[in-house]
């Protein structure tokens, strides 16, 4: 997930809540003032927090609480010892001892809630959620004295409502200092209430009148955010737009917990949480249908990717085609698409009709107006492909700093405006291997994992080794190879009349490839010196990226 910020942007209780919705296992590093937290997820549970390194040793804790004594703790340590720490600590006691679990999970239970909520006064500084597939390791060897994790974890919804609980009281009873002054964990401890215990939520859910209706939407695209959000506002729902699918998270589940139901409209075409894919539409859709299950979601893409597409089928979602960038602002194609998105929206939503909005009104007009610039109709046609304007509005959002790892996606979304479909290549030292894909059709409906699977060697494919070495940019008639046809074959068979291949360079070298063709037609691919342009300011973000990634590691390091 894409979960690195300041404190101050993103707080401790809204980071528990992202983490816990995605169910994600990791480590999340907080960094304040020279002090460094940590806690430890495994699935989106709370499974172990410490401060600094710093922990109290599980025995000395449960003598601490009356569960052992001093004399029961030197024999199990003593045990221990001898049986080169096969086991556990906690686990020695309760099977060689007799000493209850329950207790030496509460004593454990505590003292990961107590660090937790300390971590709640860090309110500046910095914070880095790491994904990691084993967090095993991060629990320490059997023999590590300190031993204080649980293997079910602690729910971080919960650990967010109370720790902001803690936090305002203390605030309120002017407890925490003054921003710029360190803050005593100690004596933050102190304060907290330990004798809870969780409690389901007996409050029914909120009436909502039919008048406050909300919709929720996603989408990367600002402009394309843009005119969706003042359609629907024009349709009578109050709409909260966002760019990001975490951000989107966070506010359906604070809609949900007061009561209200939205309906849902995702972008599927989006980066991941994580910034590994584009699919990342895909990954909120299913972590709405895992938590939210009653909610209402519309998914929205601008061109055909069939696994996916599928996927959100078997969920029961609807899924429309939106229009295109090049196409936002042409009357015609936004009215069309406006109808068939009002006609879902009124299937959901029987008790009120969905208002129609000012057919009167050109909103890509209304929209250019408020910048002071005058409408004018982009004619493209399939020889010269897209205008400079819509390479403007692209290079735009290429610069955008809060990209992250969207660069490969919106060089995908330029591409399609060229051609009928195109696939992402990573070129590493092993070869070249697929990546992201639009607009390829399997038979099987499993595009997105033939072209995963996608290893083709460097040097095994004339024309791609050709673009690698000398990072130029082909268009031509395919040359059939053995590797050429396992491409195509892999890509769902036929043979394009014409392909492209474009390299992306950082650095100085070749670090992906954007292959494309017009398949199932046997047309030839327009015109892409715009498309060349924008590869080649695509690598440099990606350059830019990568050298603020390293400035960012050198200075945690100094810290």
């Amino acid at each position: 997930m894409s979960l690195v910020g300041n404190l101050e942007d993103l707080g401790l209780g809204e980071i528990l809540q992202i983490v816990s919705l995605s169910r994600k296992s990791g480590v999340l590093s907080l960094f304040s003032r020279g002090r460094e937290g940590i806690i430890v997820f495994r699935q989106g549970q709370v499974i172990r927090a410490t401060i600094d390194g710093q922990q109290s040793h599980l025995g000395q804790l449960l003598v601490k609480n009356g569960v052992i004594t001093d004399a029961t703790l030197r024999k199990a340590l003593t045990l221990q010892g001898q049986e080169g720490g096969k086991e556990r600590l906690g686990e020695l006691l309760t099977s060689r001892f007799s000493v209850p679990a329950d207790l030496v999970e509460n004593v454990v239970r505590q003292q990961i809630e107590n660090t937790v909520y300390a971590l709640f006064a860090w309110t500046e500084g910095s914070f880095d959620f790491e994904l990691r597939d084993n967090v095993d390791a991060v629990e320490g060897p059997p023999q590590d004295l300190s031993q204080c994790f649980l293997e079910q974890g602690l729910n971080p919804q919960f650990l967010a409502m109370e720790g902001s609980r803690i936090l305002d009281e203390r605030r309120h009873r002017g407890e925490i200092p003054e921003a710029g002054h360190d803050t005593d964990e100690a004596s933050f401890l102190d304060t907290c209430d330990l004798a809870f215990d969780l409690i389901p939520d007996e409050n029914p859910p909120v009436s909502v009148p039919l008048e406050d209706r909300i919709v929720v939407l996603v989408d990367d695209d600002e402009l394309v955010r843009e005119q969706l959000a003042t359609l629907l506002s024009g349709c009578g729902f109050t709409v909260h737009d966002f760019a990001k699918t975490e951000d989107t998270l966070i506010k359906i589940d604070f809609l949900y917990r007061d009561g209200f139901r939205p309906t849902v409209l995702v972008d599927l075409i989006m980066p991941r949480m994580d910034g590994s894919g584009i699919l990342g539409g895909l990954e909120l859709i299913d972590l709405i249908h895992d938590n939210f299950p009653d909610l209402t979601v519309i998914v929205l893409a601008d061109h055909h990717t069939n696994n996916a597409e599928q996927k959100v089928r078997e969920k029961g979602y609807p899924f429309l085609i939106k229009p295109r960038r090049s196409e936002i602002l042409d009357e015609d194609t936004f009215r069309a698409f406006s109808k068939n998105l009002k006609s879902e929206l009124e299937v959901f939503n029987p008790e009120k009709q969905v208002e129609a909005a000012n057919e009167t009104i050109n909103l890509g007009d209304e929209l250019l107006r408020e910048f002071g610039e005058e409408f004018m109709p982009i004619s493209v046609s399939d020889a010269h492909g897209p205008g400079v304007s819509l390479l403007r509005s692209m290079l735009e959002e290429l610069n955008n700093p809060s990209l992250d790892g969207g660069i490969l996606l919106l060089v995908l979304r330029y591409a399609a405006e060229f051609m009928n479909r195109a696939v992402v290549f990573t070129v590493r030292e092993d070869g070249i291997r697929g990546l992201g894909q639009f607009g390829i059709v399997a038979p099987d409906g499993l595009a997105d994992a033939h072209v995963r699977d996608l290893h083709i060697p460097l040097d095994a494919d004339p024309t791609f080794s050709r673009v690698i070495s000398t990072r130029m940019t082909v268009k031509e008639p395919p040359v059939l190879t053995d590797w050429s046809r396992y491409l195509f074959e892999q890509l769902g068979g036929g043979e394009p009349r014409e392909i492209y291949l474009g390299p992306l360079i950082s650095e100085e070298k070749v670090v992906a490839l954007l292959y494309g063709d017009n398949l199932p037609e046997k047309t030839p691919i327009a015109d892409t010196d715009s498309l060349e342009i924008f590869l080649a300011q695509a690598g440099l973000a990606m350059e830019k990226t990568l050298l603020q990634q390293r400035l960012k590691v050198k200075v945690q390091e100094e810290m």
